[in-house]
């Protein structure tokens, strides 16, 4: 039935029936124009600005850098990325602390984890340390041993704040306990 559609079309216009011809190719002229907003693009050569420590790569030491990196391999040391993304994928073994903007746990890791913005433990990720972040996320299933620290700018000096009036509330209590 989308032929016939495109017959009367034809027999109306045979000059331009074959000019029609020619914005379907304009039509791929559209696809060049989807392609031109290179917003794909950067997000690929974000991808790119992506290191990976492959699954038979073993790593001990300091890990320092100013790219994001993604681990499906063992790291032992210390992982230093701030401002930038560490993920460690589900083959990955990290027994090292990690400070990064944002950290995504797939695997394992041992360790302490300092994040600048978020820290994601995933259905299959396992950590054994503490996390200090200013926003965490734990799935269900995930494993998850150690304390946690949430942390902003303004909040952490209100947390002080709250911590120096409480200690100051409880020494006027015991103050009048004792008399």
């Amino acid at each position: 039935m989308w032929k016939p559609t495109n017959q009367p079309q034809t027999p109306a216009r045979p000059g331009e029936a074959e000019r029609p011809t020619p914005p379907v190719p304009s039509a791929p002229a559209m696809t060049t124009a989807t392609a031109e907003p290179a917003m794909p693009r950067p997000v690929s050569t974000t991808t790119a600005d992506q290191a990976t420590i492959g699954k038979s790569l073993v790593i001990k030491g300091e890990v320092t850098g100013s790219e994001s990196l993604y681990i499906d391999g063992r790291v032992e040391g210390s992982i230093n990325l701030s401002g930038n993304r560490v993920t460690v994928g589900r083959n990955g073994v990290v027994a090292a602390n990690i400070n990064a903007r944002e950290i995504v746990v797939l695997g394992k890791v041992r360790g302490n984890l300092t994040a600048s913005d978020r820290v994601d433990i995933r259905s299959d990720g396992s950590l054994t340390g503490d996390v200090i972040a200013a926003r965490i996320s734990i799935e269900d299933g995930a494993y998850f041993k150690g304390g946690i620290d949430i942390r902003k700018g303004g909040q952490a000096q209100k947390a002080n704040g709250e911590d120096k009036s409480v200690s100051a509330s409880a020494e006027p209590a015991a103050v009048g306990a004792r008399a």
